[in-house]
């Protein structure tokens, strides 16, 4: 299940190819759409695996910008939590893409540190319907979160949970090259 691992500080990061929806981990990480009420692709499986109960509550959040993310119950699934972000929509990469998606993986870790949870799942946010460069949304995603982690004290175990081979083979590259202080 696991393709590569690595320490930063105190934290784990791993990459791992599995459905998001079954890992047992204090939040897993929505690629949500701005409504927050359930879409395609991973949002979906959320919401299905999650129950009704779950767009109950997303209901009284009143939507999420892009960029930003919102924390919910995670209901009948295995995590306790789950942060929806919203990420950018690739149009060229000239409408601040990239900043937007840093800002999701960000925003989760703020959400991560003020809920002093110690382990989250990432899904490869914004690489499905809304076409951003999952090369590039790797890269990001990665650097991110390093840089993010000092700040996160709580967090000991991060995991990029990948959808294809070829995403975890992205991520595990993108954790290999990037360069941060591990240990």
């Amino acid at each position: 299940m696991s393709v590569s691992a690595r320490r930063v500080g105190q934290a784990r990061l791993e990459v791992i190819v599995a459905d998001i929806t079954t890992l047992r981990v204090d939040a897993i990480v929505n690629a949500a759409n701005s409504s927050l009420l359930g879409g395609g692709g991973v949002d979906g499986a959320i919401h299905r695996a999650a129950g009704p109960d779950l767009v109950a509550e997303c209901r009284m959040l009143h939507g999420c910008k892009t960029g930003d993310a919102k924390i919910t119950k995670g209901y009948r699934l295995q995590a306790k939590h789950v942060i929806h972000v919203v990420g950018p929509v690739w149009n060229g990469g000239s409408l601040g893409e990239a900043d937007l998606l840093a800002s999701c993986y960000r925003r989760s870790l703020e959400l991560c540190r003020k809920h002093r949870l110690a382990s989250v799942a990432f899904p490869s946010i914004s690489t499905g319907v809304y076409r951003f460069p999952a090369d590039q949304a790797a890269g990001i995603a990665v650097a991110a979160v390093v840089e993010a982690l000092t700040a996160t004290p709580d967090l000991t175990n991060v995991i990029f949970c990948c959808f294809s081979p070829e995403s975890g083979r992205l991520h595990e590259e993108a954790m290999a090259t990037s360069g941060s202080p591990c240990s």
